[in-house]
């Protein structure tokens, strides 16, 4: 009877197939003298040839079974392709003959043996001495290697062990010439990953990965043109692509004109033109395939938003850009070797900044190896929500019980790139807030001397579900204001929303900033959280009236922060628009009380607000903000970072319980992380009258800090833990505080 396996099936019985088999061998292939007094250490030519084919055997079948292993692992991720499997089969079919030929001639070798071995039990239990050998010798077809014991690579023993078993689990080994042979692999391990010393007298003074490639001294030059963006746009295609490349050129004007601001600015030191790859590694593979059949069904748009900006503002500071969202074409890029990523990249990396996201750090470090660790301070990550020192440090994270799905990185913290400046361990890098300009809009709606607004309400949420239990707080806006919603509706589906509410459908971004344009309120429903929606309203000079969360929203009590590598306590639904921007053009109220609600709305309707956009969500703002970026963080070096400079700092001691994001906040300042180490002193705590009885140095995220209780000082012993984030009831935080641009957080007056 023939029975079909689908292929993930077949792989699974194959892959328990080859696990048993390769267990049996195994065991056959350890000799019987080995079980007791014979040194672990001797070679296999000292041992004799018995067993060396059969081990061999066992090493290639282990090889496949790990490669069949692997591939039914990543079943969950993404489907086996037709490729995975006939890379599988070539590979049983080049091992097919020579497997069943070495199968029979060993079994009957074993045969033989097992006789032998009876009969010279008792002569192989008689104690030898054992000789100290100072290198492994490992011995093959025409071959004899010593493994070298040198301090200075301490790890060479190990890899040699490990590849001499797993050499065949990724081809990118093959591709680097280890052919089995212990000498094929002490020359990778000497001129690829540098764990052993130089081989056979090739003098290797720097690996081919770490070379540095030729050094391009073009300067950079501010553009008043986009259109060597549109070029790299070309080659690319898709739902979010289009949404991105449509944004672009909506908003060229509005770039161009600042570039050209910029270009007679003075105050701009000439940069070197940088070659920098934006990756959006969410737009790539099964989960890209995901989020772009969302683009068009109301899903979340804000990543889309930064990437259209981000890219747009480095066009315009005349950087070399390349764009893709394909991990193929990620790999080709930066030179993957072929093969599942366990080997270093074959060059030196070409890209000066790589902005990516955490599924492009998956990414990356798949297809890098040993690069990973060399290049990551070329990294940026686009970040949305913030990932905390405390749960960026790995070991750290694992045993003080920050670990989460995404975090771990040990990345330089302001390394993080997020949306909004709510987290200064990040940097924050932001987007632009678009304005209705006069192509968008009819004649008749242009009155610059009024901002006379219709009596309209447009709801902040495009999913039917955002709108659960939100029914009572709607109502008691429309007793007010005619209330419009811009709610995605599939095609036979009825609308779950109340019957008093206007439903234009999904709207192009076109006609959904005409109808802001004519609204007095954009009313939050409490999600999305901290969305580019709110800052556009604003700017549109509608106001935005949001609930207030109480308890304020977290990883411990909601579902949505749960997992996230961030402490925050959200109290409300966008916390920049109500600490930053706040009243007349941001309400926060109580959606659960009645009266609360309906004055709001009251006091809205009868207060003209006009558009207010903070310089940090312009075009000039975000070009300021990049530009200082790029010409001032650098991750790749040693030193202590020198900006922002240290005259800049305001050291502040706080109370008990409080982080020094708070801290710094209350006296009208901003936490900067990078002021740290100018504060992680003893002399730091006597400039402000403290007496430590005591002073310790470890690895703390809330260190520096005292403790009132024994007068305990406590300074950081780990720089990737300095952190703004972090409280506790026993410890006043010792905190760098500076000041900041009106209208533009990230910088101080010291900065630029």
């Amino acid at each position: 009877m023939h029975v079909a396996l689908r292929p993930r099936s077949g792989c699974l019985v194959l892959c328990l197939c080859l696990s048993v088999l390769t267990l049996l061998l195994q065991s056959l292939w350890v000799p019987i003298e080995m079980t007791r007094d014979e040194p672990a250490g001797r070679s296999p030519e000292e041992q004799g040839q018995r067993g060396l084919g059969l081990h061999r055997l066992a090493l290639r079948l282990e090889a496949l079974n790990t490669q069949v292993q692997r591939l039914s692992r990543e079943r969950d991720i993404t489907h086996l392709t037709r490729d995975d499997l006939n890379l599988l089969l070539q590979s049983f079919r080049q091992d097919q003959q020579g497997l069943a030929r070495l199968m029979e001639r060993e079994l009957k070798r074993v045969s033989q043996r097992l006789d032998q071995l009876s009969r010279h039990h008792h002569h192989h239990q008689t104690h030898t001495p054992t000789p100290q050998y100072r290198h492994r010798s490992y011995t093959g077809p025409n071959e004899e290697c010593e493994v070298p014991m040198d301090p200075a690579y301490p790890l060479c023993a190990e890899k040699v062990k490990f590849l001499h078993a797993r050499w065949q689990a990724d081809p990118c080994y093959s591709f680097y010439g280890v052919d089995g042979t212990v000498c094929s692999i002490l020359t990778y391990l000497s001129l690829i990953e540098d764990f052993c010393p130089p081989h056979q007298g090739k003098n290797v003074s720097v690996l081919p990965w770490h070379q540095k490639p030729y050094t391009y001294t073009e300067k950079s030059e501010i553009r008043t043109t986009l259109t060597p963006l549109y070029e790299v746009f070309s080659n690319a295609s898709g739902s979010a692509i289009d949404f991105i490349r449509t944004r672009v050129e909506r908003m060229s004007d509005r770039w161009i004109q600042a570039g050209q601001g910029m270009r007679q600015s003075r105050n701009r030191t000439v940069m070197n033109q940088l070659k920098v790859l934006l990756y959006p590694g969410a737009l790539s593979g099964s989960v890209g395939q995901r989020f772009e059949a969302m683009v068009n069904r109301g899903g979340p748009l804000g990543e889309l938003v930064q990437w259209a900006d981000l890219s747009a503002c480095l066009t315009i500071l005349g950087h070399n850009l390349t764009f893709s969202t394909s991990q193929q074409q990620l790999f080709s890029l930066i030179g993957a070797a072929p093969g599942r990523g366990s080997c270093p990249i074959q060059r030196p990396l070409t890209f000066d900044l790589i902005y990516t996201d955490y599924h492009g750090l998956t990414h990356l470090q798949g297809a890098m190896g040993l690069a990973f660790l060399h290049y990551q301070c070329r990294f940026r990550i686009l970040d949305s929500f913030g990932t905390e020192p405390a749960f960026n440090l790995g070991s750290y994270a694992r045993s003080r019980g920050y670990k989460t799905l995404w975090g771990s990185w040990g990345l330089q913290p302001l390394q993080y790139m997020t949306m909004f400046p709510h987290t200064p361990d990040n940097s924050f890098l932001g987007f632009v807030s678009e304005e209705a300009t006069r192509k968008e809009v009819r004649e008749e709606e242009l009155e610059p001397d009024s901002y006379k607004k219709d009596r309209i309400a447009v709801v902040y949420g495009k999913q039917d579900y955002m709108w659960k239990g939100k029914s009572q707080y709607i109502g008691l806006i429309s007793e007010q204001l005619e209330t419009h919603a811009t709610v995605y509706q599939p095609a036979g589906h009825a609308s779950n929303l109340p019957s008093f509410i206007k439903n234009h459908g999904l709207l192009t971004q076109e006609d959904f900033l005409r109808l802001l344009r004519r609204a007095k309120v954009f009313v939050g429903l409490g999600f999305p959280y901290e969305g580019p929606a709110p800052i556009e309203a604003i700017a549109l000079g509608c106001v935005f009236l949001q609930p207030r969360f109480h308890p304020p929203h977290s990883s411990v009590n909601n579902d949505f922060y749960k997992g996230k590598p961030t402490t925050r306590q959200i109290s409300s639904q966008h916390p920049y628009a109500e600490n930053f921007i706040g009243k007349p053009h941001v309400w926060t109220v109580d959606v659960t009380n009645e009266t609360d609600v309906r004055e709001a709305v009251k006091a809205i309707v009868h207060t003209e607000v006009k558009p207010l956009t903070p310089r940090e969500f312009t075009c000039e703002g975000m070009l300021e903000r990049v530009y200082s970026y790029i010409t001032h963080q650098s991750f790749c070096t040693k030193s202590a970072p020198s900006w922002p400079p240290e005259r800049a700092l305001r050291i502040h001691l706080g109370p008990l319980g409080q982080s020094c994001v708070s801290v710094c906040r209350q006296s009208s300042h901003v936490c900067e992380p990078a002021l740290f180490q100018h504060l992680n002193t003893p002399a730091a705590f006597t400039r402000l009258g403290i007496g430590c009885s005591s002073t310790a140095k470890e690895a703390n995220h809330l260190f520096p800090s005292y403790s009132p209780w024994g007068r305990h000082c406590g300074l950081q012993q780990e720089p990737l833990l300095f952190s703004c984030a972090g409280s506790d009831p026993s410890h006043r935080r010792l905190c760098p505080c500076r000041a900041y641009l009106p209208g533009q957080v990230a910088l101080c007056p010291d900065c630029l």
